[in-house]
């Protein structure tokens, strides 16, 4: 007992460790991508998501890179059904109604339909992430990416940055800063999947369901950014984390790791986890182009069939 209660602490402060890891390593690559003049759009585009999914993909990382496959496709899949059902459900909630246009839902709503369904039929097809779906599913994200700064530099065209505007002396401190950040974030998802691992097989729990409830720790950065924007009013700001967090937790999350080792993946998975997170961006996306917005009761409906994914896999696991 004395064992699982260290695990359980060691846990919570590994989590803490990685998410002031991430938001150090975003707020000063940030600061050092402006001192080389990077433009302002690119760092727009991928700072929020990408920043807030760190915890997801180095726990993917590490959990597939030592041995413990299934929970690290569990933390990216788990993630992104909790995205939709459990954070933009609650966000909706709480903040009453999250606006969007039909650009934004046409474009990166469809893109994380298109991401489920594309990681969905490779694990069915093949059972299996290879080196090639690795580098295909990094190239798709780097396409993406391409796509968005396009679309951004035409919309804004008058406000993009001049990098010679904006070129500025390095500071030392954000370099150093930003070091940490990285080893913060190796360190602190080592010690969450060390400490998943061992909890699970004291409790007797899969690694796959043990990945998935590993998500909700993982994911807090989103919560937090995705709630503070919606109810400020920055709606795109809100949804386009969650959209881009999703893309980037597939094809980044598990792209890169499948570039270096071969991925196997449980049947639970290809039957029961991918099918959920199609079906449940399906109905984000139903429920969203209905008005262009989610309200209260949009949001009750996603965290509803979020309560119904987690006791179907619960019972399924037998816990």
């Amino acid at each position: 007992m004395v064992i699982l209660f260290a695990l359980i602490a060691a846990l919570i402060i590994s989590l803490i460790i990685v998410i002031k890891s991430a938001d150090l390593f975003v707020d000063n690559l940030v600061e050092i991508s402006l001192a080389l003049g990077i433009s302002e759009i690119i760092i727009g585009v991928t700072a929020s998501a990408v920043g807030t999914s760190l915890p997801e993909f180095g726990s993917a990382m590490i959990a597939i890179l030592t041995g413990s496959p299934e929970m690290g496709i569990s933390v990216a899949i788990g993630a992104n059904i909790w995205n939709i059902g459990g954070i933009l459900g609650i966000t909706a909630v709480v903040a009453g109604v999250i606006t969007t246009n039909r650009e934004e839902i046409n474009r990166d709503g469809l893109m994380v339909l298109l991401t489920a369904l594309i990681i969905t039929a490779f694990m069915y097809l093949f059972g299996e992430l290879s080196l090639v779906i690795g580098i295909l599913l990094s190239v798709i994200y780097v396409g993406y990416l391409w796509m968005l700064i396009k679309a951004q530099k035409k919309n804004r065209g008058t406000e993009v940055s001049h990098p010679k505007e904006n070129r500025r002396k390095i500071n030392k401190k954000n370099i150093f800063w930003l070091l940490i950040g990285l080893v913060g974030l190796a360190i602190g998802c080592r010690a969450i999947v060390y400490s998943t691992v061992e909890i699970a097989e004291i409790a007797g729990i899969p690694e796959a369901l043990a990945g998935i409830l590993l998500a909700f720790g993982t994911t807090t950065p989103e919560f937090f950014t995705v709630l503070t924007s919606a109810r400020k009013g920055l709606n795109s700001l809100a949804l386009g984390t969650v959209f881009g967090s999703n893309v980037f937790n597939i094809l980044i999350g598990l792209g890169v790791p499948a570039i270096f080792v071969t991925v196997p993946v449980e049947s639970t998975t290809i039957m029961l986890d991918a099918p959920a997170m199609i079906i449940i961006t399906v109905l984000l996306l139903i429920l969203i182009r209905r008005g262009m917005k989610l309200n209260r009761i949009d949001g009750i409906i996603l965290v509803i069939s979020y309560i119904l994914f987690i006791s179907v896999r619960l019972l399924y696991s037998g816990v």
